[in-house]
């Protein structure tokens, strides 16, 4: 099934925006939808998400995906400028990348992933949507040659720590880190005064979930 004719998910997924304070346009939505699509039906460049999570693609990864827009652009900066430079590590198969580009047409983003099968299919997807507010880069971040970056974000990479270390040289100074991770992975960062935590939950998850961000002084 579609997901633009799957109306719990997509249920679901205004639900939560709504509880955020977030109302997204009907043709946004509808590339949500169709992106979700290609994530779930595009076979040719290997298996992009196991069969459970294909089954709720819009309340547990485009809900994600736009945890960073709904506490980050919503509630701190209120909006991020035109001509801003915005880069993913390991972006996988596009999540939260291609879910904020859609959302923030005015950003410049930078998908950057190193395996060549999610290269192409990110590719692929990018012609699908018509994104021409990004780029996919197929090499890992440290080799990619982006600096001065306003946003450098990942989601579930590695150690908090460890992904801040990676993507500190490619900001600019007073830019911002951002990261999607399990609150458990991070709960040893609530006294750190350098970072942010933001906890929320997913629709019909169980776990707690945390978006973590630092500046770069």
């Amino acid at each position: 099934m579609s997901y633009r004719s799957n109306i719990v998910q997509q249920n679901l997924l205004n639900q939560f925006l709504t509880e955020h304070g977030v109302q997204l346009s009907e043709d946004v939505l509808g590339k949500l939808y169709d992106f979700a699509d290609l994530v779930v039906d595009t076979k040719q460049f290997g298996n992009l998400i196991s069969a459970k999570d294909s089954e709720k693609f819009l309340s547990r990864h485009i809900a994600d995906s736009l945890v960073p827009y709904i506490y980050i652009v919503k509630e701190m900066l209120k909006s991020v400028p035109a001509g801003a430079k915005w880069a993913d590590m390991g972006a996988g198969a596009g999540c939260p990348i291609f879910p904020l580009a859609i959302v923030m047409p005015q950003v410049e983003f930078f998908a950057v992933e190193p395996r060549h099968m999610r290269v192409e299919f990110m590719k692929y997807a990018k012609e699908k949507l018509h994104l021409d507010n990004l780029t996919v880069v197929g090499k890992r971040f440290e080799t990619s040659g982006l600096a001065y970056l306003d946003f450098v974000s990942c989601r579930a990479l590695s150690t908090f720590e460890n992904d801040w270390e990676r993507a500190q040289p490619g900001l600019k100074g007073g830019g911002k880190f951002l990261t999607l991770k399990s609150f458990n992975n991070i709960v040893h960062l609530e006294n750190d005064p350098a970072v942010h935590i933001y906890k929320y939950a997913l629709p019909q998850e169980e776990q707690v979930y945390a978006l973590v961000t630092r500046g770069n002084e």
